[in-house]
Formats: C-alpha cells, sequence, structure tokens
C-alpha cells in the first residue's frame, strides 16, 4: 500500500468503530455524525480490499482482517498522539513509574500477557508489580495506594471505589482428549456423573454454576477443590475428571496442555470482570493513562 495515497484520518474511524462496535457510538466518540463515519468506512474498505466488519445484532463485528488489524493501528494512533505532545501530565513514554495490580490467574493468563507486550512497545520504562491480593484487604490496598487497580469478578459495593466491568467471559469445560465417557458433545448427564476439579469458591458468593445446578435441584460430583485455575488442566490431563473455567482461559489451556474444551451442557449467566479503583486516584494523570490504556486492551479480546 502507498502511504502517500492513503487517508490516515480512516485509522481514527477504523479505531472508534472496532473500540465502540458501533457507527453511531463512534460517530458520538469522533463528534462526527453518522453519514460521515459509514462514509469513511466504506472508503476504508475500499481501500483495503476487505469488509472489515459484518453487521449484526451485537454490533458492527470485526474479521479477522480487522482483528488482526486492531493492536497495530491503536499502538500507531498512540505513538502519533505522543509525537504531537499528548496527554501532557503524564509522559508515559518516559516514566519509570510503577503500578501495582491485584489480579488472580484469570488476568495473569488472559490479560497481562497481552498488556505487558504492549506496554514494552509504547511505554518501555513503565514497571508492573503483580499482587495476588486477598479479597478481605483488597480495599485497604487500593485506599491506601499499595495497590492502584484490581481486576476481579466481584465489584466493591461503596462509593468511594470504582467498578468498570471490562469484559465478559462464557464458561467452557475441559476434559482430557480422548475422555473414554464424552463423545463428540458434553452432556448435562455426563457433566453431573463425571467427578470434577473445582476453584476454591469465596465464601460470599456462590459459583455460577452451582447456583444454575441449584435452581433444578441438581449438584456437581466435585472430588477436588484448587486454589487456582492454573492447576486443573494437569489434573484434568491425566485422569477422567473435568473443570470448567472461563472461555477465554480454557482455550488458552486447551492449546498449551493439550486439553479438550467443550461447551457447557448449562445455561449461566455471563461473568464480568471489573477493573477496580479507589476514586482518591481518579485525577492522578498517570494513573488515568494506564487504566484507560487497560481497560481499552480488555474491551478488545
Amino acid at each position: 500500500m502507498n502511504l502517500r495515497s492513503f487517508d490516515l484520518n480512516l485509522l481514527l474511524t477504523f479505531d472508534a468503530i472496532y473500540s465502540e462496535r458501533s457507527i453511531s457510538k463512534a460517530a458520538d466518540k469522533l463528534s462526527l455524525s453518522q453519514p460521515t463515519v459509514s462514509n469513511a468506512l466504506a472508503r476504508l474498505r475500499i481501500s483495503l480490499d476487505d469488509p472489515l466488519f459484518v453487521r449484526s445484532a451485537q454490533g458492527m463485528v470485526p474479521n479477522a482482517k480487522a482483528k488482526a488489524l486492531a493492536e497495530p493501528v491503536r499502538q500507531a494512533l498512540l505513538i502519533i498522539e505522543r509525537g504531537l505532545g499528548g496527554d501532557e501530565g503524564f509522559n508515559f513514554s518516559q516514566s519509570s513509574r510503577e503500578f501495582s495490580i491485584a489480579v488472580e490467574d484469570y488476568g495473569e493468563v488472559v490479560i497481562l500477557p497481552r498488556f505487558v507486550d504492549w506496554l514494552s512497545v509504547v511505554a518501555p520504562q513503565v514497571k508492573i508489580r503483580i499482587r495476588p491480593e486477598p479479597s478481605a484487604s483488597l480495599k485497604a490496598a487500593l485506599m491506601e495506594g499499595v495497590v492502584d487497580l484490581a481486576l476481579d469478578y466481584y465489584p466493591i459495593r461503596n462509593p468511594d471505589y470504582v467498578n468498570k466491568c471490562v469484559m465478559t467471559e462464557t464458561l467452557l469445560t475441559l476434559s482430557r482428549r480422548d475422555h473414554p465417557l464424552i463423545g463428540d458433545k458434553l452432556s448435562l448427564e455426563s457433566f453431573l456423573a463425571l467427578g470434577q476439579v473445582i476453584i476454591e469458591p469465596r465464601p460470599d458468593a456462590m459459583p455460577l454454576i452451582d447456583a444454575a445446578l441449584a435452581k433444578r435441584g441438581l449438584k456437581r460430583h466435585v472430588v477436588v477443590t484448587v486454589p487456582h485455575f492454573m492447576s486443573m488442566p494437569l489434573i484434568v490431563q491425566s485422569s477422567d475428571m473435568i473443570a470448567t473455567m472461563p472461555r477465554r482461559m480454557a482455550l488458552l489451556y486447551a492449546d498449551h496442555f493439550r486439553v479438550r474444551a467443550h461447551a457447557m451442557p448449562l445455561r449461566t449467566p455471563q461473568l464480568p470482570v471489573y477493573l477496580i479503583w479507589h476514586k482518591s486516584a481518579e485525577s492522578d494523570s498517570g494513573h488515568q493513562w494506564f487504566r484507560n490504556q487497560l481497560i481499552d486492551l480488555c474491551e478488545r479480546l
């Protein structure tokens, strides 16, 4: 492609549509009219010889080409913004500030590797400290600034904290590839009969699976309870037990540990993932930049 003949403004349109999954919301974000954004998308499709997005009931769904372009385009726009003096309150390209994030292993496996990789390009000196904060002390750690941000399935119900839902998850069940009791599809009968590895539930919350089963008067056959998701595929890989976990994590594990992922034979609500911070950090320009970039990445996963 000849960049001299390519309208780089179209990348702003692409980035907004990809982020918002909507022509109208992208128009609002760019302070443009909907016809202007639609026309820009049409020009971009011609320039790249690809439809990029498919209109559906869920909005503008990106295709494989759009997904491949999304991160390079976002990085390019941020670099241009930095060169033009954007975000004067926090020079992320030069800062060596350390940010502390409290996460469970879902965040460590699914979110942080991609975020760290992205940071190494746009903010190579920024440091991250990962803290496995117990839920009991998380509020105090955020309030005192020991932890800047937390990724969790449960919001903090307190007006002094901000809870931003950055993504939602469905569930998949893992089994060993040659499981003798599972055919092409995992049935509810097999799901209930097979021994299961589960994550240690929080004392104040019932897991979505158990809540859905309880409504039918059913229960799982729990054999092993573990503190972290990371041990589940190793147990499943060498036994007839199964384990259920968030979809993005399950797909990563299925590929890495050579186990098989199955659709859940039970409908459960989607699992929200929240980014949480204390309101005292709202006006901190560095904190604001960092959390906005993390939010943006999560919404793209």
